[in-house]
C-alpha cells in the first residue's frame, strides 16, 4: 500500500511551485501503479493555488495510470473547489480513508 503524501500547513501562491515540485517528485518515487493519496489535514493557510497544486497532482497521477484521492480536505478548500466547479475532480476528497496508526 502506498504512503500518503502530505500538504504543508501553508499553501498559497508563494509556496505553490515548491510544494508542487516536492509532491510530483514524491509521486515519481512511489511504486509503479500505486495510487496517489494526499493528506490535507495540516493545511491551515491556503488560497486557490492549493487547488491548482492538487489538480496538477491528479493530472500527473492519471497520466501515469494511477488513482488519486485526498483525505482531510479543509472545509474552506472544499468550498473553493465547489465554487470553481472542480469538486468532482477531487473525488474521494471527503471520503478517502486516513492511514492506520
Amino acid at each position: 500500500m502506498a504512503d500518503f503524501l502530505s500538504l504543508p500547513e501553508q499553501l498559497t501562491l508563494a509556496q505553490a511551485r515548491g510544494a508542487l515540485e516536492q509532491l510530483l517528485a514524491a509521486i515519481g518515487r512511489q511504486p509503479p501503479g500505486a495510487p496517489v493519496r494526499v493528506r490535507a489535514e495540516a493545511l491551515r493557510v491556503f488560497d486557490s493555488s492549493a487547488l491548482g497544486v492538487l489538480l496538477e497532482c491528479r493530472r500527473a497521477a492519471l497520466a501515469d495510470g494511477r488513482g488519486f484521492a485526498v483525505a482531510g480536505l479543509p472545509a474552506g478548500l472544499a468550498g473553493l473547489a465547489a465554487l470553481y466547479g472542480v469538486e468532482g475532480l477531487l473525488a474521494g476528497a471527503a471520503s478517502a480513508s486516513s492511514p492506520a496508526g
